[in-house]
């Protein structure tokens, strides 16, 4: 048991998840940080002085198994639903059905599962759920029809969850980044660098300690305000 307030951070081993730990750790929170790069995550919870738990959020039993050793911590006062990502830019007549799959069970599902493995330890603390959406979760384009889909049906559940929980005194966000120079791209282009370089050159990008700042931010507001949806984009993307 830890007597600070605990964050979970699903994704939590770089990029967005790794700053959100950062940035909530430096507020006092106790960090759990998830993922499946267990070296990465004791990396981060080395810095902030956090758990790092392996989590697979495509698999049951992992889910099951991360939520245990969690509650053994405490209840969680704020959950970052972080873990998700695009993989491949084909169109919907050359589709990947095995890539798609991963999108949804990442991006959808796993949002699912984890929320409804710590949601009794959410509830106890009368805390707060954060999901990382994208642009992309409104703003279609050609070669982005699965992630697109994986994206939005995040942004459904989220405005549902939020009314069928509003009598409730837990609170539900969605954050949806636009362009941040992550390793988002390299993970999209397996691996392919000079591809996912080219995202970001020449361009004006978000950085991940940016959206981590707004998540801070989220996260200090008093009880009683709920921030529903926040789009965050670069000047030059609109």
């Amino acid at each position: 048991m830890t007597d600070k307030k605990i964050a979970v951070i699903t994704g939590g081993g770089s990029g967005i998840g790794a700053a959100a730990a950062v940035a909530l750790a430096e507020d006092g929170y106790h960090v759990v940080v998830a993922g499946r790069r267990v070296e990465k995550l004791e990396e981060v919870a080395a810095r902030t002085g956090g758990t790092a738990i392996r989590l697979d959020v495509t698999d049951d039993a992992s889910v099951e198994k991360f939520a245990a050793q969690v509650r053994e911590l405490g209840n969680v006062d704020v959950l970052v639903n972080n873990a998700g990502g695009a993989h491949g830019l084909d169109t919907l007549r050359e589709a990947n059905l095995e890539d798609w799959q991963v999108m949804y069970d990442t991006n959808v599902l796993g949002v699912v599962r984890v929320t409804k493995a710590l949601l009794s330890l959410i509830d106890a603390a009368e805390g707060l759920i954060i999901n990382i959406g994208s642009m992309a979760s409104f703003t279609a384009y050609p070669g982005g029809s699965g992630y697109n889909a994986a994206k939005f049906g995040l942004r459904a559940l989220t405005r549902a969850f939020r009314m069928e929980e509003v009598s409730n005194p837990i609170r539900i966000t969605e954050i949806d980044p636009g362009r941040v120079a992550t390793d988002f791209s390299l993970v999209r282009f397996k691996g392919d660098a000079a591809k996912a370089d080219a995202v970001y050159a020449d361009k004006l990008n978000l950085t991940a300690g940016d959206i981590a700042e707004a998540i801070r931010w989220v996260a200090s507001l008093p009880k009683h305000m709920n921030i529903d949806t926040m789009n965050i984009m670069p000047r030059d993307q609109a």
